[in-house]
């Protein structure tokens, strides 16, 4: 009697070599990579996808050196030359992961590498498919001898990538070491999640020294310091664990619509978080929080430009874009790069097919001579145009001051583009600031009067004119759909965005 069904012919062997793929057959470089508080490629993924989920390819390659190394040794040393991939879902949600492998000749980049992700994106692009790549790894690798190059220009990978903007959501992930092409893999991924020790740069210290610009340290270059504060930099999360759950958290964005969770705080709060006074500052963050579900909301871009708040949510389960003016930055008044940033966002609202929430609180586009330096005119009309050009639901909540064309750009370019415009009691809009339209438009009456009285005067002008600025006021000439109690926002934002998406 057979106990056991035999083995197939020759698995025994492509058992043994599956083995030596895995971490189980590198102990020691394993420990040291742990012992620097690090994990492995391949421990990543698995914390990422779905158990048995994952389909790896190529796990079998091996660097293109045999001209120069015995392949016994590539074997063992180069497995899957250092990128690791495959398909698999997460809580559900099918997707890619790649991953280089640091382990393997510092996550550089091989020739026989470049054909295993040139195949998987092409296969993300047939099978629709969002990725998440883990892109450590010190770029191109200049050993592989078995393939006849000149300059690898002709490398297929970063085209590839790139010409999924717009096809599917791409998340890259960024820990330790990211420099040349595994950079601008990096780079050009829809969202940038990075640890703190992360190093992020368009070249090596070896590049950078070969190019006769001295010698520096990899952790000078592109530190997350920097690469936070210039926007390079989505979310910067305290190490790769987390890392793992928010890209987790970030594809259920994209799993197929509303969720049935939906809870939220009590939304009678919501009336008590603007200050009285209508000058004084406040944090827009518990506004953004209170109106989406509980723990729902994923702050991008914190560090830059942070007059402007954007984040990723769920409003009674439905994921959304959520985008805010933060007037306790420059008055929440739009720079260049709170253009710049705000445009971003709505272009990758518009990617990932993510209606949009405004909340409106700025005084306008900031103004002057030192913010044209910056190129202004340029950034603030790639917002507008970005705007404009939104086909996924937008719905715009005026908070408290709507002034000028930068409350325009915050709601499509109109108060009419949104799908519903509205505001809360305390709310006013104007044109531009209602003081300076009072000296603006009186500048010849109050260069007349007495110093004394000039600045009474303006008080008096401007109390008159936030009268006529009232948001009731707007809405009784129709330049916005409603004004409402805070209180009912997020079930009026739902409703609308639900409709919306039925059509």
């Amino acid at each position: 009697m057979v106990d056991q069904d035999p083995p197939a012919r020759g698995l025994d062997e492509v058992m043994a070599r599956r083995f030596l793929t895995t971490d189980a057959a590198r102990p020691e470089k394993v420990a040291t990579w742990h012992a620097r508080g690090r994990r492995t490629a391949r421990e990543n993924i698995a914390d990422l996808v779905d158990p048995g989920s994952f389909v790896e390819y190529g796990r079998f390659v091996t660097a293109a050196q045999e001209q120069r190394r015995e392949l016994a040794d590539l074997v063992v040393d180069a497995p899957a030359d250092g990128i690791i991939g495959g398909t698999a879902t997460v809580q559900g949600v099918p997707c890619a992961v790649l991953s280089y492998d640091y382990l393997v000749m510092a996550g550089t980049q091989g020739m026989r590498g470049h054909r295993k992700s040139d195949r998987l994106i092409e296969l993300v692009e047939r099978m629709r498919l969002p990725v998440v790549f883990f892109t450590e790894g010190g770029g191109g690798r200049p050993g592989d001898t078995d393939i006849p190059l000149v300059s690898a220009l002709d490398v297929g990978s970063f085209a590839l990538w790139g010409a999924l903007e717009g096809v599917v959501p791409r998340i890259a992930v960024v820990s330790g070491r990211c420099f040349a092409g595994n950079a601008v893999l990096a780079g050009c991924a829809d969202l940038r999640i990075a640890t703190p020790d992360a190093n992020l740069g368009m070249a090596g210290p070896a590049m950078i020294a070969g190019g006769g610009l001295g010698d520096v340290s990899a952790e000078e270059i592109g530190p997350v310091a920097d690469q936070s504060a210039n926007g390079v930099l989505d979310i910067v999360v305290q190490d790769e664990a987390e890392a793992v759950e928010v890209a987790r958290r970030l594809l259920g964005q994209l799993g197929g619509g509303t969720t049935a969770a939906g809870v939220s705080g009590d939304q009678a709060e919501l009336r008590t978080l603007l200050p009285d006074n209508d000058r004084e500052a406040f944090d827009v963050r518990p506004v953004v929080e209170g109106l989406a579900d509980l723990d729902s909301v994923t702050w991008l871009r914190e560090s830059w430009a942070p007059e402007l708040v954007t984040a990723l949510a769920r409003v009674e389960g439905m994921p959304v874009g959520v985008l805010a003016n933060q007037s306790t930055h420059v008055a929440g008044a739009i720079t260049g790069e709170a253009a710049s940033k705000a445009a971003d966002f709505l272009e990758l609202c518009q990617r990932w097919r993510l209606p949009v929430l405004s909340l409106v609180d700025t005084p306008g586009f900031m103004v002057g001579p030192e913010a044209e330096r910056g190129g202004l005119v340029r950034h603030a009309s790639r917002m507008v145009t970005a705007g404009a050009k939104l086909t996924v639901p937008l719905v715009g909540v005026i908070l408290r001051r709507g002034y000028g064309l930068g409350a325009q750009a915050m709601l499509g370019g109109s108060t009419h583009r949104p799908l519903l415009t509205v505001a809360w009691p305390q709310a006013h809009l104007g044109p531009m600031g209602l003081e300076g339209a009072v000296r603006l438009g009186l500048a010849k009456e109050l260069a007349a009067m007495p110093e004394d009285e000039r600045e009474q005067a303006v008080r008096e002008h401007t109390a008159a004119y936030e009268q006529h600025a009232r948001a009731l006021n707007a809405a009784r000439v129709f330049e916005i759909d409603d004004v409402v109690d805070p209180a009912e926002t997020r079930s009026l934002v739902a409703q609308t965005f639900q409709r919306a998406a039925t059509n």
